[in-house]
């Protein structure tokens, strides 16, 4: 695993970001830009690849059309457009899931992850928080550990699914603090949510976006976040890091090209992204919205990537994680 960083980064800078001569003629972009986002709407990928798609229209004078491609947890969307022409216009909205622990999880990806695409830019930091019933007589993170260490199974937390962020931020959890815990894995995040309400599991992960109303309307109770400063949108919730130096498991969102797109249109991409997301009614969205503004060039971006899918391979390794 110790080259994994330096792989990605030189497919990135190799297949992705190969010095080719431009599509077409003219400036780019001529006509209409597609951008996939494997998920179905309404998600933080969803929400957030729509908000930065609207600013790029508007710098651009062409339309940046958001489709949703969902399906096998964000396969079906990245491999469409790991196989479009490598010529700018047709780009992924990609998150962790896809570029970081989809490759960890399953065996047989119909693309390469480490070659198939070319690193354009991040676009946010998404940071979780774990929602535990308002009932649930702790108060702390420390509590809920010492909760789950004095009767061990006894504590559950469900996700949306078998290796996803919101199971690996839970396994990290597990691994930092000693503590075992039983995974409940859901078909979706909404079911798990909804179980969690009635009271039928202990915690549950979920982006800020999608949890904040259930916390705000007193639903739900958040408990922890996971970034490394407390959320705005959440000032009041501590993180795991107070109690775990070190912790960190948040998800994020990035944009992404085929393999092979030339490296003076990922370039503009990735300037004009920036540009985007550098917007002060940009900012003050993805704020509001639990996120944080982190807009990177395709180089930190494609180590991002390396990072991440490094830190996870070691926790899906320890405890033997595969997709349902």
């Amino acid at each position: 695993m110790a080259s994994l960083s330096r792989r990605i980064v030189l497919a990135g800078l190799g297949a992705g970001l190969a010095v080719a001569p431009s599509w077409g003629q003219g400036a780019f972009p001529s006509r209409p830009v597609t951008l996939v986002v494997p998920f179905p709407p309404g998600g933080g990928t969803d929400v957030g690849a729509r908000l930065v798609a609207q600013k790029l229209s508007e710098r651009w004078g062409q339309a940046v059309v958001v489709e949703n491609k969902a399906g096998a947890a964000g396969q079906i969307g990245a491999d469409f457009v790991a196989r479009a022409r490598p010529d700018g216009y047709t780009l992924l909205g990609g998150n962790i899931g896809t570029q970081a622990i989809n490759p960890l999880i399953y065996p047989k990806l119909p693309y390469d992850a480490e070659t198939a695409f070319a690193p354009i830019a991040q676009v946010n930091e998404l940071p979780l928080v774990m929602m535990i019933h308002p009932d649930l007589p702790v108060k702390t993170l420390a509590d809920l550990v010492a909760m789950a260490k004095a009767r061990p199974d006894a504590v559950t937390y469900a996700s949306s699914g078998a290796g996803g962020s919101p199971h690996l931020a839970s396994a990290l959890l597990e691994k930092v603090s000693g503590a075992k815990m039983l995974h409940v894995p859901y078909k979706g995040g909404g079911p798990a949510a909804q179980d969690l309400m009635g009271g039928r599991v202990t915690f549950l992960f979920g982006t800020i976006l999608e949890a904040a109303g259930h916390i705000r309307n007193g639903k739900l109770r958040g408990l922890v976040v996971t970034s490394a400063t407390r959320s705005p949108a959440l000032p009041d919730v501590p993180t795991i890091a107070e109690t775990y130096p070190g912790y960190a498991a948040n998800s994020w969102l990035g944009f992404l090209a085929p393999a092979g797109t030339p490296a003076d249109i990922v370039e503009k991409i990735a300037a004009d992204v920036r540009w985007a997301v550098d917007q002060p009614d940009v900012k003050d969205k993805f704020l509001s919205q639990g996120a944080t503004p982190m807009a990177t060039d395709p180089v930190r971006f494609a180590r991002t990537i390396a990072e991440d899918r490094k830190r996870y391979a070691v926790i899906v390794a320890e405890q033997g994680i595969k997709a349902d």
